[in-house]
């Protein structure tokens, strides 16, 4: 069964903040928003919850950290110490100033790349993965956002045309 989404096409962000917010407070659920560029705020009005990007940045930058610890000691005082400007090569502990540039360096390095990798697995963006905006002008300057519809299309067509909308059409979905 396709069920129906009614779409909403504003053409300025703060049209689009103030209509999600006269949205929520008449406690309708907005199924989905999409804008050319991110919206400060947007996801505090729609009462989405807080990202865990932060916390999978910390750990990936702790992998980084132990992969270098563990690296320059197995390279520079295990497999193949050397004499580098004077300084022996006779415990980690004693050369670790030289090595902070090469932890610092692995720790951003990790953390980066593993956080675009978590993104894009997150987001399900797949290379050669084909475009799933319901209207072509939201890339250019256009907001859309989507309403489940419940038997209260000319209501909800009422509503959004008065929050601003310069558009309303209802698809299935």
């Amino acid at each position: 069964m396709a069920s129906k989404v009614i779409q909403a096409l504003y053409n300025d962000d703060d049209i689009l903040m103030n209509a999600v917010k006269e949205i929520k407070a008449k406690n309708l659920h907005i199924d989905e928003i999409y804008c050319p560029f991110p919206v400060h705020g947007l996801d505090k009005a729609m009462g989405l919850a807080p990202t865990r990007i932060a916390i999978a940045a910390f750990i990936y930058g702790c992998i980084g950290l132990t992969v270098a610890i563990v690296m320059m000691n197995f390279i520079m005082i295990e497999d193949w110490p050397q004499d580098i400007g004077g300084k022996p090569s006779f415990s980690y502990i004693e050369n670790m100033p030289a090595f902070v540039p090469v932890m610092f360096e692995l720790t951003v390095f990790f953390a980066a790349h593993l956080m675009v990798i978590t993104f894009y697995m997150r987001s399900k963006l797949w290379p050669f993965k084909k475009a799933e905006n319901p209207d072509v002008r939201t890339t250019d300057d256009h907001f859309l956002m989507e309403i489940g519809v419940h038997n209260n299309e000319e209501e909800l067509k009422s509503l959004l045309v008065e929050t601003g909308a310069v558009e309303v059409k209802i698809t299935e979905k």
